[in-house]
């Protein structure tokens, strides 16, 4: 597709439904009128040049967004993203989740969870053709492979540079590849983080609920060598300086105001199919709904409250109670909307503007038809690959089958390994079994493994894996006894669960894992060439997709630009800005919700039992009407969470909400409940973003946790 065309497409939609739309930075300058006119105050073009402030300022963690607000490298994001970290440092005795955390010096940092990471994006470079080159006549897994073969061989030639890490991101489903290029800080340290009962106020009560009184915000900081490279954890690393910080703003923000995010949402799915809209509704949606609970209630039922156990899975349990809860609403609001019919209708239209064209008819005339038969053919067998996924919540399980594919994939020269597996790849697979050292308990490993294969047993033979059911046993009927006899003696003789065991692992050949006598080993080996050959039918597919999704989407954008529609590529995890307004909503009829909450929420709502126990101290300073330097006169108290129009998914948790002279006056951390089906379609009436108020961050670090070294550090404006 021509480039122009999509440009064209930007600039004259932007103006209709202006807060619609997660945008890359590089189609900015052509939104540079509309943009000043809602009330952004610095240059468009700034936005755009990822070495500059701000861009350069906004941070990818892997997973969430984060900022620099400081020279020495402090880092603010939410509590949630941290809660790996915390958990991590935690224990019964120093219980860093349930009491909060305060770094006076550099010295008393604490080292983050291993792994953890800090990105700074530098570049995105359009590599369209590199990745496309001489692929032309290839489908099936030849394409797959092909692509990745080109992807692999750009970002290695990125990756000489040492510092950086660099990946191919695929766009409208491929019509489009950029490679991105950032540098990768190793050394990440928790530096801050509120109470629990201050950082996740209201629990998964609240989740995705408003009025929100969550303060989700803590603080890392990022450390490189003496000469200012990143490098493994030293204690004589020194304190990252940023090129540019964000200041943050104790003015704050008024309804109507201007606002912007810059973040790195994950996946939206608004280009979809009407057949992929209706299986993820109405089967993976309430699936997968059913096995996030049943495995968050092994997990409580296996490990009381308090123990070391349950501290290992607490970050577990918010993971999965936070996407249950996603796919509660997600499927509460299909079921009210017209969302399938919609989907149905502009499939319709898209036809019949097909056909209305002889060359769109020649261009794009089977598309539609060869997309849905691929579609219906990745769902064979769904409810099998469900539960077979579901089953890397076993750490056991997923870690003999990463460290046997990492034997086979090591006897290949690097360029033909596996993504994931390569050279690197070694120190995050490393720090992947380092974590495990935290968040692994064996009995209610057992218990969630347990439960998955049960269910994998009900299913009709013919949808089982041959090797599968012989390793664990399972025959025509399925013995749930003798079953649990089988995993009791696994986990008793595995050595899987010893740190040094699995690195050593991690260089012993194929050989030598064909002769272990360890269960779990020998699963993972006994299940190897079924996996593979299950993995080279998903890759077969994926390649065709691979070459029908990219003229779908090619269709999609010259349709939608005739229609004046916006055209942006759905989240894929890489850095896109959004812009809105703060703005209240209507949930439903006759209730009107306002753009702010204040700290007196917090003591209507308090019971002093979790997940409403708010610290003592918070709850005297707001009785006694302590407001101090934050005290806004039109809310007569201190702003705590704020709503907002921003077109933001999972991934944008973290990221600085901005004001138009890109001065944080916020973090995003969640959305209302009405907006959590906005992953597939924005709708300007329900759309909410909710931010924790960069007020209510700077009055409890100031009052309630007396983080003054902090609040010094960090450049704070009126």
């Amino acid at each position: 597709m021509k480039k122009w065309l999509l440009t064209a497409a930007i600039a004259t939609s932007f103006g209709a439904i202006a807060d619609e739309g997660m945008w890359q930075p590089h189609q900015l300058p052509a939104m540079a009128d509309e943009l000043k006119a809602k009330g952004l105050e610095i240059d468009a073009n700034s936005i755009s040049k990822l070495t500059e402030f701000p861009m350069n300022a906004v941070i990818s963690l892997g997973g969430c967004t984060a900022s620099f607000v400081s020279p020495k490298g402090l880092v603010v994001t939410n509590h949630h993203c941290a809660y790996g970290s915390i958990q991590y440092n935690s224990t019964p005795e120093n219980n860093l989740l349930r009491d909060g955390f305060l770094a006076k010096t550099f010295s008393d940092e604490l080292p983050a969870t291993p792994g953890s990471r800090v990105y700074v994006t530098e570049s995105v470079v359009d590599v369209t053709d590199k990745v496309k080159n001489g692929l032309d006549g290839a489908t099936g897994n030849a394409f797959y492979k092909g692509i990745e073969q080109q992807e692999k061989s750009l970002v290695a030639e990125c990756e000489k540079e040492d510092g950086y890490r660099c990946k191919v991101y695929s766009f409208h489903g491929g019509l489009e590849y950029y490679l991105v290029k950032q540098l990768e800080i190793r050394d990440v340290r928790l530096t801050y983080t509120p109470a629990l009962s201050v950082g996740k106020y209201g629990g998964d009560v609240d989740n995705w609920m408003w009025p929100r009184h969550t303060g989700d915000y803590a603080f890392y900081r990022a450390y490189v060598s003496k000469d200012g490279k990143p490098a493994d954890y030293s204690e004589d690393n020194v304190p990252y300086e940023p090129k540019s910080f964000l200041k943050v703003s104790a003015k704050g923000v008024s309804e109507g105001d201007f606002v912007m995010v810059a973040g790195y949402p994950g996946r939206t799915n608004r280009y979809r199919t009407a057949n992929e809209v209706e299986n993820q509704f109405e089967w993976a949606y309430p699936e997968g709904k059913i096995l996030r609970e049943r495995i968050i209630e092994i997990i409580k039922d296996t490990a009381p409250e308090g123990s070391d156990e349950r501290i290992k899975y607490e970050s577990s349990i918010a993971g999965l109670a936070n996407y249950a809860k996603n796919f509660t609403s997600m499927i509460e609001f299909y079921g009210k909307s017209t969302m399938l019919d919609d989907r149905k209708g502009l499939e319709q239209d898209l036809a019949n503007w097909i056909k209305a064209d002889s060359k769109r008819k020649q261009q794009y005339g089977k598309v539609l038809a060869e997309l849905d038969k691929l579609i219906a053919k990745g769902q064979q067998g769904q409810e099998r690959d469900l539960l077979l996924s579901y089953m890397g919540y076993s750490t056991m399980m997923s870690t003999a089958n990463r460290l046997y594919r990492l034997a086979n994939e090591k006897a290949l020269p690097d360029m033909q390994r596996e993504p994931g597996y390569q050279d690197r790849d070694m120190t995050r697979f490393t720090s992947g079994m380092e974590r495990i050292e935290r968040r692994y308990a064996a009995s209610v490993d057992k218990a969630i493994l347990a439960d998955l294969i049960s269910r994998y047993a009900a299913l009709p033979k013919d949808q089982r894996l041959p090797a599968f059911d012989k390793a664990f046993g399972i025959g025509n009927k399925f013995d749930m006894a003798k079953f649990n006899k089988t995993l009791d003696k696994m986990y008793a003789n595995t050595k899987l669960s010893d740190k040094d065991t699995r690195l050593a692992w991690m260089d012993k050949s194929v050989a030598e894992f064909k002769k272990s006598k360890d269960p779990f080993i020998q699963y993972a080996v006994a299940t190897y060439d079924e996996r593979m050959k299950r993995e080279k039918a998903e890759k077969q597919l994926a390649g065709d997709l691979m070459k029908v999704r990219p003229q779908y989407m090619d269709a999609i954008i010259a349709y939608n630009r005739e229609q004046g529609k916006p055209v942006y590529a759905d989240a894929n995890s890489s850095l896109r800005v959004t812009v809105g307004h703060v703005k209240g909503y209507s949930p439903e009829d006759g209730l009107k919700a306002v753009p702010f909450t204040r700290l007196e929420g917090i003591l209507a709502k308090d019971t002093g039992v979790e997940p409403f126990n708010a610290p003592e101290k918070q709850l005297e300073l707001i009785a006694n009407k302590q407001y101090g330097d934050y005290y806004v006169k039109s809310l007569d108290s201190v702003p705590v969470n704020f709503l907002s129009t921003l077109d933001t998914t999972g991934g944008n948790s973290g990221s600085p909400t901005l004001n138009g002279r890109a001065e944080l006056v916020g973090l995003l951390f969640d959305g209302v409940y009405e907006s959590i089906i906005g992953d597939w379609g924005y709708d300007p009436q329900t759309n909410r973003s909710i931010q924790v108020d960069s007020r209510y961050m700077l009055w409890v670090m100031k009052y309630l946790d007396n983080a003054d070294n902090l609040l010094e550090e960090m450049e704070i404006v009126d």
